[in-house]
């Protein structure tokens, strides 16, 4: 069987997460290795549907996706969790969840400045933002606590998804999970 881990990809939103964590597993798949993807937006559909954007719901969901990830990872799954997760201490209890089951824990900072992530604005929530339209954007007008030492740090600008998914993959090779 694999040895699972969680590998975790913080950063704004449009930083480019969610695109590299599916250029990811798809790599890991051609490899034969176990992947699961936990899309933020998905797990916030089905499994956080009923909670809002407060500070307390945001740790709630964040902790919900972490339980799912380390359930996952201690069952020999590569986990990829693209999620905001603003919250330097509800990503330090998800860690030390995983630390305590004995699971693998990876945080991979998306680190896409805000000017970068506005432009590129997937769900145009930044012009959402700009229009009045939306509050609490992270990073805007929501705090987001930028990882102080992750186990990997992406700048997206100037990379291609290809070459951004190469580096986590160089990483988990590194710590012998791909395979």
């Amino acid at each position: 069987m694999s040895t699972g881990a969680t590998v975790w990809l913080t950063g704004l939103p449009s930083a480019g997460k969610t695109t590299i964590a599916h250029e990811l597993a798809g790599r890991l798949r051609d490899g034969g290795r176990p992947v699961e993807v936990l899309d933020g937006d998905e797990i916030r559909a089905f499994l956080s549907s009923g909670l809002g954007f407060s500070r307390e719901d945001r740790h709630t969901n964040v902790q919900r996706i972490g339980f799912v990830a380390e359930l996952l990872a201690s069952h020999g799954v590569l986990v990829l969790v693209p999620v905001i997760a603003p919250y330097a201490d509800s990503r330090e209890a998800v860690r030390k969840h995983h630390q305590a089951q004995g699971t693998g824990y990876l945080e991979i900072h998306v680190a896409t400045p805000v000017d970068v992530c506005s432009v590129r604005d997937v769900k145009g929530l930044y012009a959402e933002q700009a229009a009045g339209r939306l509050s609490g954007l992270t990073g805007v007008d929501d705090p987001y606590e930028a990882p102080e030492r992750p186990d990997l740090r992406i700048e997206t600008q100037g990379r291609t998804v290809e070459e951004s998914a190469a580096a986590v993959h160089g990483l988990l090779a590194e710590r012998g999970l791909t395979v």
